[in-house]
């Protein structure tokens, strides 16, 4: 394995004095370190994890696998950086008014739920909530589906480990310590960096989400409806239609999903294991990260700054490399399935609200269109899977339910959801996934 262009000091070298043009990796990731905690610092947040990592750090030298007990991704820094995001746009208290208007509209969505889906109510009382309490209230959530993308990482970066120790071990003359020093800071900071990362994403999303099921995902335990009169109230802009029929439209669509949740318990491991496939296929290119140290280190020669030379190499894709085919497949799994989800909640808001609301059709299209521009679940998944959902894919979803519906009846429509779920190709054609999922009455031609 190449090193970075140079070899390990010799004590009996006697051209070593001084290391003059040889750069300093212990300096470099202290200012690393500086600069991480700058970026904490400015967030408002407790740089904790950045007071003193390099004891720890050069005192792992040597070590080939992770003790196991550390902590993979800091609950703790999401949320406290999630909780500054959302203070920097200002802290709206819930007023009586706004928490009766929300029940209201729970009220009769709840009704019209019941003749919608199969799914009774859930057995928790839909609630408004702000949005610091909408944050709260999902960050576990958003913890245990993320996580195992740190897992996954940290993994990757234990296996970078283990080939810089066997490189060593094979060519003793030639050892690995800048790698070793890379491999250990990485470790040392990925989970905290993820977090960080995570908790800007929950922090944006903290503004603009209706409720907790606006990303499709099971964030609440046990699932609950509750939705944010104040995103609410900015997603009705602009949009000419009765305040009292938006709120019902995100009454119903908040509570469709609780639903589906609450009584598809698998739903929540589902989503979970594609994640984890994803998370294990995570590779770090070790000849990236040589390649642009290397370039970090030309451009320190040249008169940039270390910090300015670290955030070139980080910035490059070390953590970027081509997807394999199980991470595309896993990828695959969780667009649909979130496709899914948000087409069988658009189905059943449209059949719930049937001519009840004059302009639900309206409020569908604006729905859809928001989510065409910038959905809750693509701009998380985008910034940490690189996954992008397709609108056209949950158009079809909802036409997809609609025609099973139609075809068969609610009941066998959300029975769908306790076997084989429908893949991307089906969605074109429902009726086919009907006849290949169905079991004939006669079985005599089968034996």
């Amino acid at each position: 394995m190449a090193g970075f262009g140079f070899t390990p000091d010799d004590a009996n070298d006697p051209d070593n004095s001084g290391n003059e043009g040889r750069p300093d990796f212990e300096a470099m990731m202290r200012q690393m370190q500086e600069q991480m905690k700058a970026q904490f610092e400015q967030l408002g947040n407790n740089p904790a994890g950045f007071v003193n990592p390099f004891t720890s750090i050069f005192s792992q030298f040597g070590k080939t696998n992770a003790d196991g007990k550390e902590e993979v991704l800091s609950i703790t820094t999401a949320r406290d950086t999630a909780r500054k995001f959302v203070t920097t746009q200002g802290l709206k208290p819930l007023g009586t008014k706004e928490v009766s208007v929300v029940e209201s509209a729970f009220e009769i969505s709840e009704i019209w739920l019941n003749e919608a889906t199969s799914f009774p109510a859930s057995g928790s009382a839909p609630m408004a909530v702000s949005r610091m309490d909408w944050v709260l209230e999902t960050m576990p959530g958003w913890h245990k589906t993320i996580e195992p993308l740190a897992a996954g990482l940290s993994s990757a970066i234990s296996n970078l480990m283990d080939q810089a120790m066997n490189a060593q071990a094979a060519d003793p003359e030639q050892g690995q310590p800048p790698i070793e020093m890379i491999t250990a800071m990485l470790r040392s900071f990925i989970g905290t960096m993820i977090a960080t990362q995570l908790g800007q994403s929950i922090g944006t999303l903290a503004t603009s989400v209706t409720g907790a099921h606006d990303v499709g995902l099971p964030l609440l335990d046990p699932a609950r409806a509750i939705v944010i009169p104040e995103n609410i109230e900015n997603w009705a802009v602009d949009l000419e239609i009765a305040k009292s029929e938006v709120f019902i439209f995100h009454a119903l669509r908040e509570g469709a999903v609780a639903r589906l949740f609450a009584h598809n318990p698998w739903l929540v491991s589902y989503i979970q294991s594609a994640v984890v496939e994803y998370g294990k296929g995570i590779h770090i290119d070790i000849d990236a990260i040589q390649r642009q140290a290397q370039e970090a280190f030309e451009g320190m020669q040249e008169g940039a700054s270390e910090g300015e030379a670290i955030s070139f190499a980080l910035d490059n894709g070390i953590f970027t490399p081509e997807e394999s085919p199980a991470q595309k497949s896993a990828l695959l799994k969780l667009e649909t399935v979130l496709a899914l989800i948000d087409g069988w909640s658009d189905e059943v808001v449209s059949l719930a609200a049937g001519d009840r609301i004059p302009s639900i059709e309206q409020l569908r299209e604006s729905h859809r269109r928001r989510r065409a521009a910038s959905s809750p679940a693509q701009q998380l998944f985008s910034s940490m899977l690189g996954l992008q959902v397709s609108p056209k894919l949950t158009r079809e979803a909802s036409a997809f339910w609609k025609k099973i519906r139609e075809v068969k009846s609610v009941g066998e429509r959300d029975q769908i959801w306790s076997g084989l779920l429908p893949t991307a190709d089906d969605l074109l054609d429902p009726e086919k996934f009907l006849t290949s999922t169905s079991i004939p009455d006669d079985l005599s031609g089968l034996i």
